[in-house]
């Protein structure tokens, strides 16, 4: 007689497994803007709009303080230089495309009037000054200066009011009340100051600095037109003050980067400066007379280096509280808002100790820095924010020292992360500032529980899973959250509200898949928040059937299926379907009065969660055998349901 395991042998090097299915198979800001090139920039104080030309793209666009876009004025062909009137009622642009200056109603944004210069005239730059609109025009190397008045009903050009200038680009021009200043950017670079009062151009001065003659990307004109500030070459790198009545060099600006490209004076006097540089500060923000910046700016977004400042890059809001800076790099062209550039710039930071007992006094410090002192008397508001209090409670002033210090006691009322806020409001010379600094405040330990943790339950058992919260100072709510195994099903929040009076609160889960649910206690002014988790187990649905055998008889007490030896039996799977889920089946001979195992297979599932599998190969009779189909967590292709064996199915080969 041949051996179990040469019987086995024998029976399965003959048989195979076939396999089918059935069924279907994410302070300062920063905005990008739209624009394809830069011309000018213009700011209208009274509505708060910044106005910026793109040559290229024909238009000026309109955005909000934040940098917003709000407006477009479109069909402006080649426009190139803005010029905002003292009442910000009227923003000037200049269009040589269409040989004429547009007044733009800063009140709806929209283009108004359009003033013919004169053909082929091509007004590049112009300012406001006197009442007038001047606007250099003219083609290269030819530039004169002409100007009309806005309030006539037909305004007259005037124009040739001065003589040809000779230079290759149109010069800059720049005024205040009734002073416009004529500026000539490039390797020879000057001034010319103008009175304008009369309504013709009358020389005051002409002339530059020789630490400024060399390279000259822009000028700015103080608002009481006193002073200019020229960005040139001035070596060691710096930009250069001017009196504007003599043009004599007062002073200097050093930076550190390269030759300043922009400058602006705010109406306080603070001057502003940048320079073209990719992997050094941008921005440089100097009191008058002051050789040392007390702000400074980098950007460096991009992975090459930084975003640079465009050339005539730099202008402030009219009252002083905003810088305006047009930057470009990599990643497109951007409007940087810098607040409080005038003010000198502060660290506030509290001191507080990491933990402390809730109703016991603890003591905090703090201190404001600067590079200029605080006024005598300056005072930081302390404000307490926690679990009772979340939108904070002012704990009132305290006086800071010469030093800058200050210190505050309190008797937190309420446990949990209690955060302390020293805010310092800020003064005519230093920038508002505030520091915070978190205690954790002692509570008293939650209990909360959660059953059914490891449980095993058959597919599509309904379960109620429940939270019981022990005693607690006021909250009583809990949430329960739900999440089924599998990326497909999110953690879910299914219950919130408060326990009953036995502490309770219940939801009912349908147990298809392995489950986590979560209790969340949030925890209130004396309790700490706590979490429990209670994972239970589901089975999946499966079931065999067996086809094509010609009788089905008993030998002892169990049902076997009997085929003919030359039949090849068909067995059908049902199992709940998941994606790419497959089953195991088990093949096993009975041999002297025990099951022997004969080998295993795995087959995956249809979309309909049937499998057909046809038994091939010479078949010996005489012998019992039986197959089971079951899924196996993990190797069966998922993990979101428990290890179930379905039933065994039993045949027998005859002649």
């Amino acid at each position: 007689m041949r051996t179990v395991s040469t019987a086995l042998a024998v029976l399965f090097s003959s048989t195979a497994l076939a396999a089918g299915t059935v069924g279907p198979a994410a302070a300062d800001s920063s905005m990008a803007l739209p624009i394809a090139s830069y011309g000018d920039i213009a700011v209208d104080g009274a509505h708060k709009r910044v106005y910026i030309s793109d040559p290229t793209g024909n238009k000026v666009v309109v955005t909000d303080y934040a940098g917003k876009l709000v407006a477009t004025v479109p069909d402006l062909s080649g426009v190139r230089d803005l010029a905002i009137t003292p009442d910000s009622r009227t923003v000037y642009a200049a269009v040589p495309g269409e040989d004429a200056v547009v007044a733009i109603e800063t009140s709806t944004s929209t283009a108004a009037a359009r003033y013919s210069t004169g053909e082929n005239t091509d007004p590049q730059t112009l300012a406001v000054a006197g009442g007038r609109v001047w606007f250099m025009y003219g083609q290269q190397p030819s530039h004169h200066l002409g100007s009309f008045d806005p309030a006539q009903s037909t305004p007259e050009m005037v124009l040739d009011q001065l003589p040809d200038l000779g230079f290759y680009d149109a010069p800059e021009l720049e005024s205040a009340e009734n002073t416009l200043v004529v500026g000539v950017h490039g390797t020879w670079s000057g001034l010319a100051v103008y009175d304008v009062s009369s309504g013709t151009p009358v020389l005051r001065k002409q002339g530059m600095p020789a630490e400024a003659a060399n390279y000259m990307n822009d000028f700015a004109l103080s608002a009481d037109a006193k002073k200019i500030v020229a960005a040139s070459g001035e070596s060691p790198y710096a930009a250069t003050a001017i009196n504007t009545d003599d043009l004599s060099r007062t002073g200097g600006y050093p930076v550190e980067a390269g030759n300043p490209n922009s400058a602006a004076i705010a109406p306080d006097g603070t001057i502003a400066l940048s320079t073209f540089s990719w992997y050094d500060k941008d921005i440089f923000i100097f009191k008058p007379g002051a050789e040392t910046p007390y702000r400074t700016y980098t950007y460096d977004l991009n992975a090459s280096g930084g975003d640079t400042i465009a050339n005539q890059g730099l202008t402030w809001a009219p009252d002083g509280s905003k810088l305006f800076a047009i930057a470009s790099g990599n990643s497109g062209t951007y409007l940087r808002v810098l607040d409080n550039a005038t003010r000198y710039p502060v660290k506030a930071s509290v001191s507080a100790p990491a933990k402390a007992t809730r109703g016991k006094k603890l003591s905090a410090t703090g201190k404001l820095a600067s590079d200029k002192s605080f006024p005598s008397g300056s005072t930081v508001t302390i404000t307490r924010t926690d679990i009772d209090s979340p939108k904070g409670k002012s704990l009132g002033t305290r006086t800071v020292s010469s030093s800058g210090t200050f210190s505050f006691t309190d008797v937190p009322p309420t446990g949990g992360n209690v955060t302390y806020t020293a805010t310092y409001a800020g003064d005519a010379t230093h920038a508002p500032a505030s520091g915070k600094d978190t205690v954790a405040v002692s509570r008293t330990s939650t209990s909360l529980t959660l059953n059914h943790n490891g449980a095993l339950y058959s597919y599509g058992t309904d379960v109620s899973f429940t939270a019981h919260l022990g005693s607690t100072y006021k909250n009583r709510t809990v949430e329960l959250w739900v999440n089924p195994f599998g990326s497909d099903k999110p953690n879910k929040l299914v219950k919130t509200g408060k326990v009953n009076s036995s502490g309770n609160l219940s939801t009912t889960v349908d147990m298809t898949r392995d489950t986590t649910v979560t209790a969340v206690f949030a925890g209130d002014a004396r309790s700490a928040s706590k979490t429990v988790k209670a994972t239970a187990y589901a089975k999946v649905k499966v079931s065999t059937s067996v086809s094509k055998q010609y009788k089905t008889a008993k030998i002892g007490s169990t049902s076997y299926a009997y085929f003919h030896k030359k039949t090849n039996p068909v067995f059908t799977t049902t199992m709940t379907y998941y994606k790419n889920r497959s089953h195991r089946l088990n093949l096993e001979v009975y041999y002297q009065g025990k099951w022997y195992d004969a080998g295993s297979q795995y087959f995956k599932l249809g979309t309909n969660g049937k499998s057909v599998v046809t038994l091939t190969g010479t078949h010996d009779t005489g012998y019992r055998m039986r197959m089971r189909a079951s899924y196996i967590n993990g190797s069966s292709g998922d993990n979101v349901n428990s290890t179930t064996y379905g039933a065994w199915k039993y045949f027998y080969f005859t002649k």
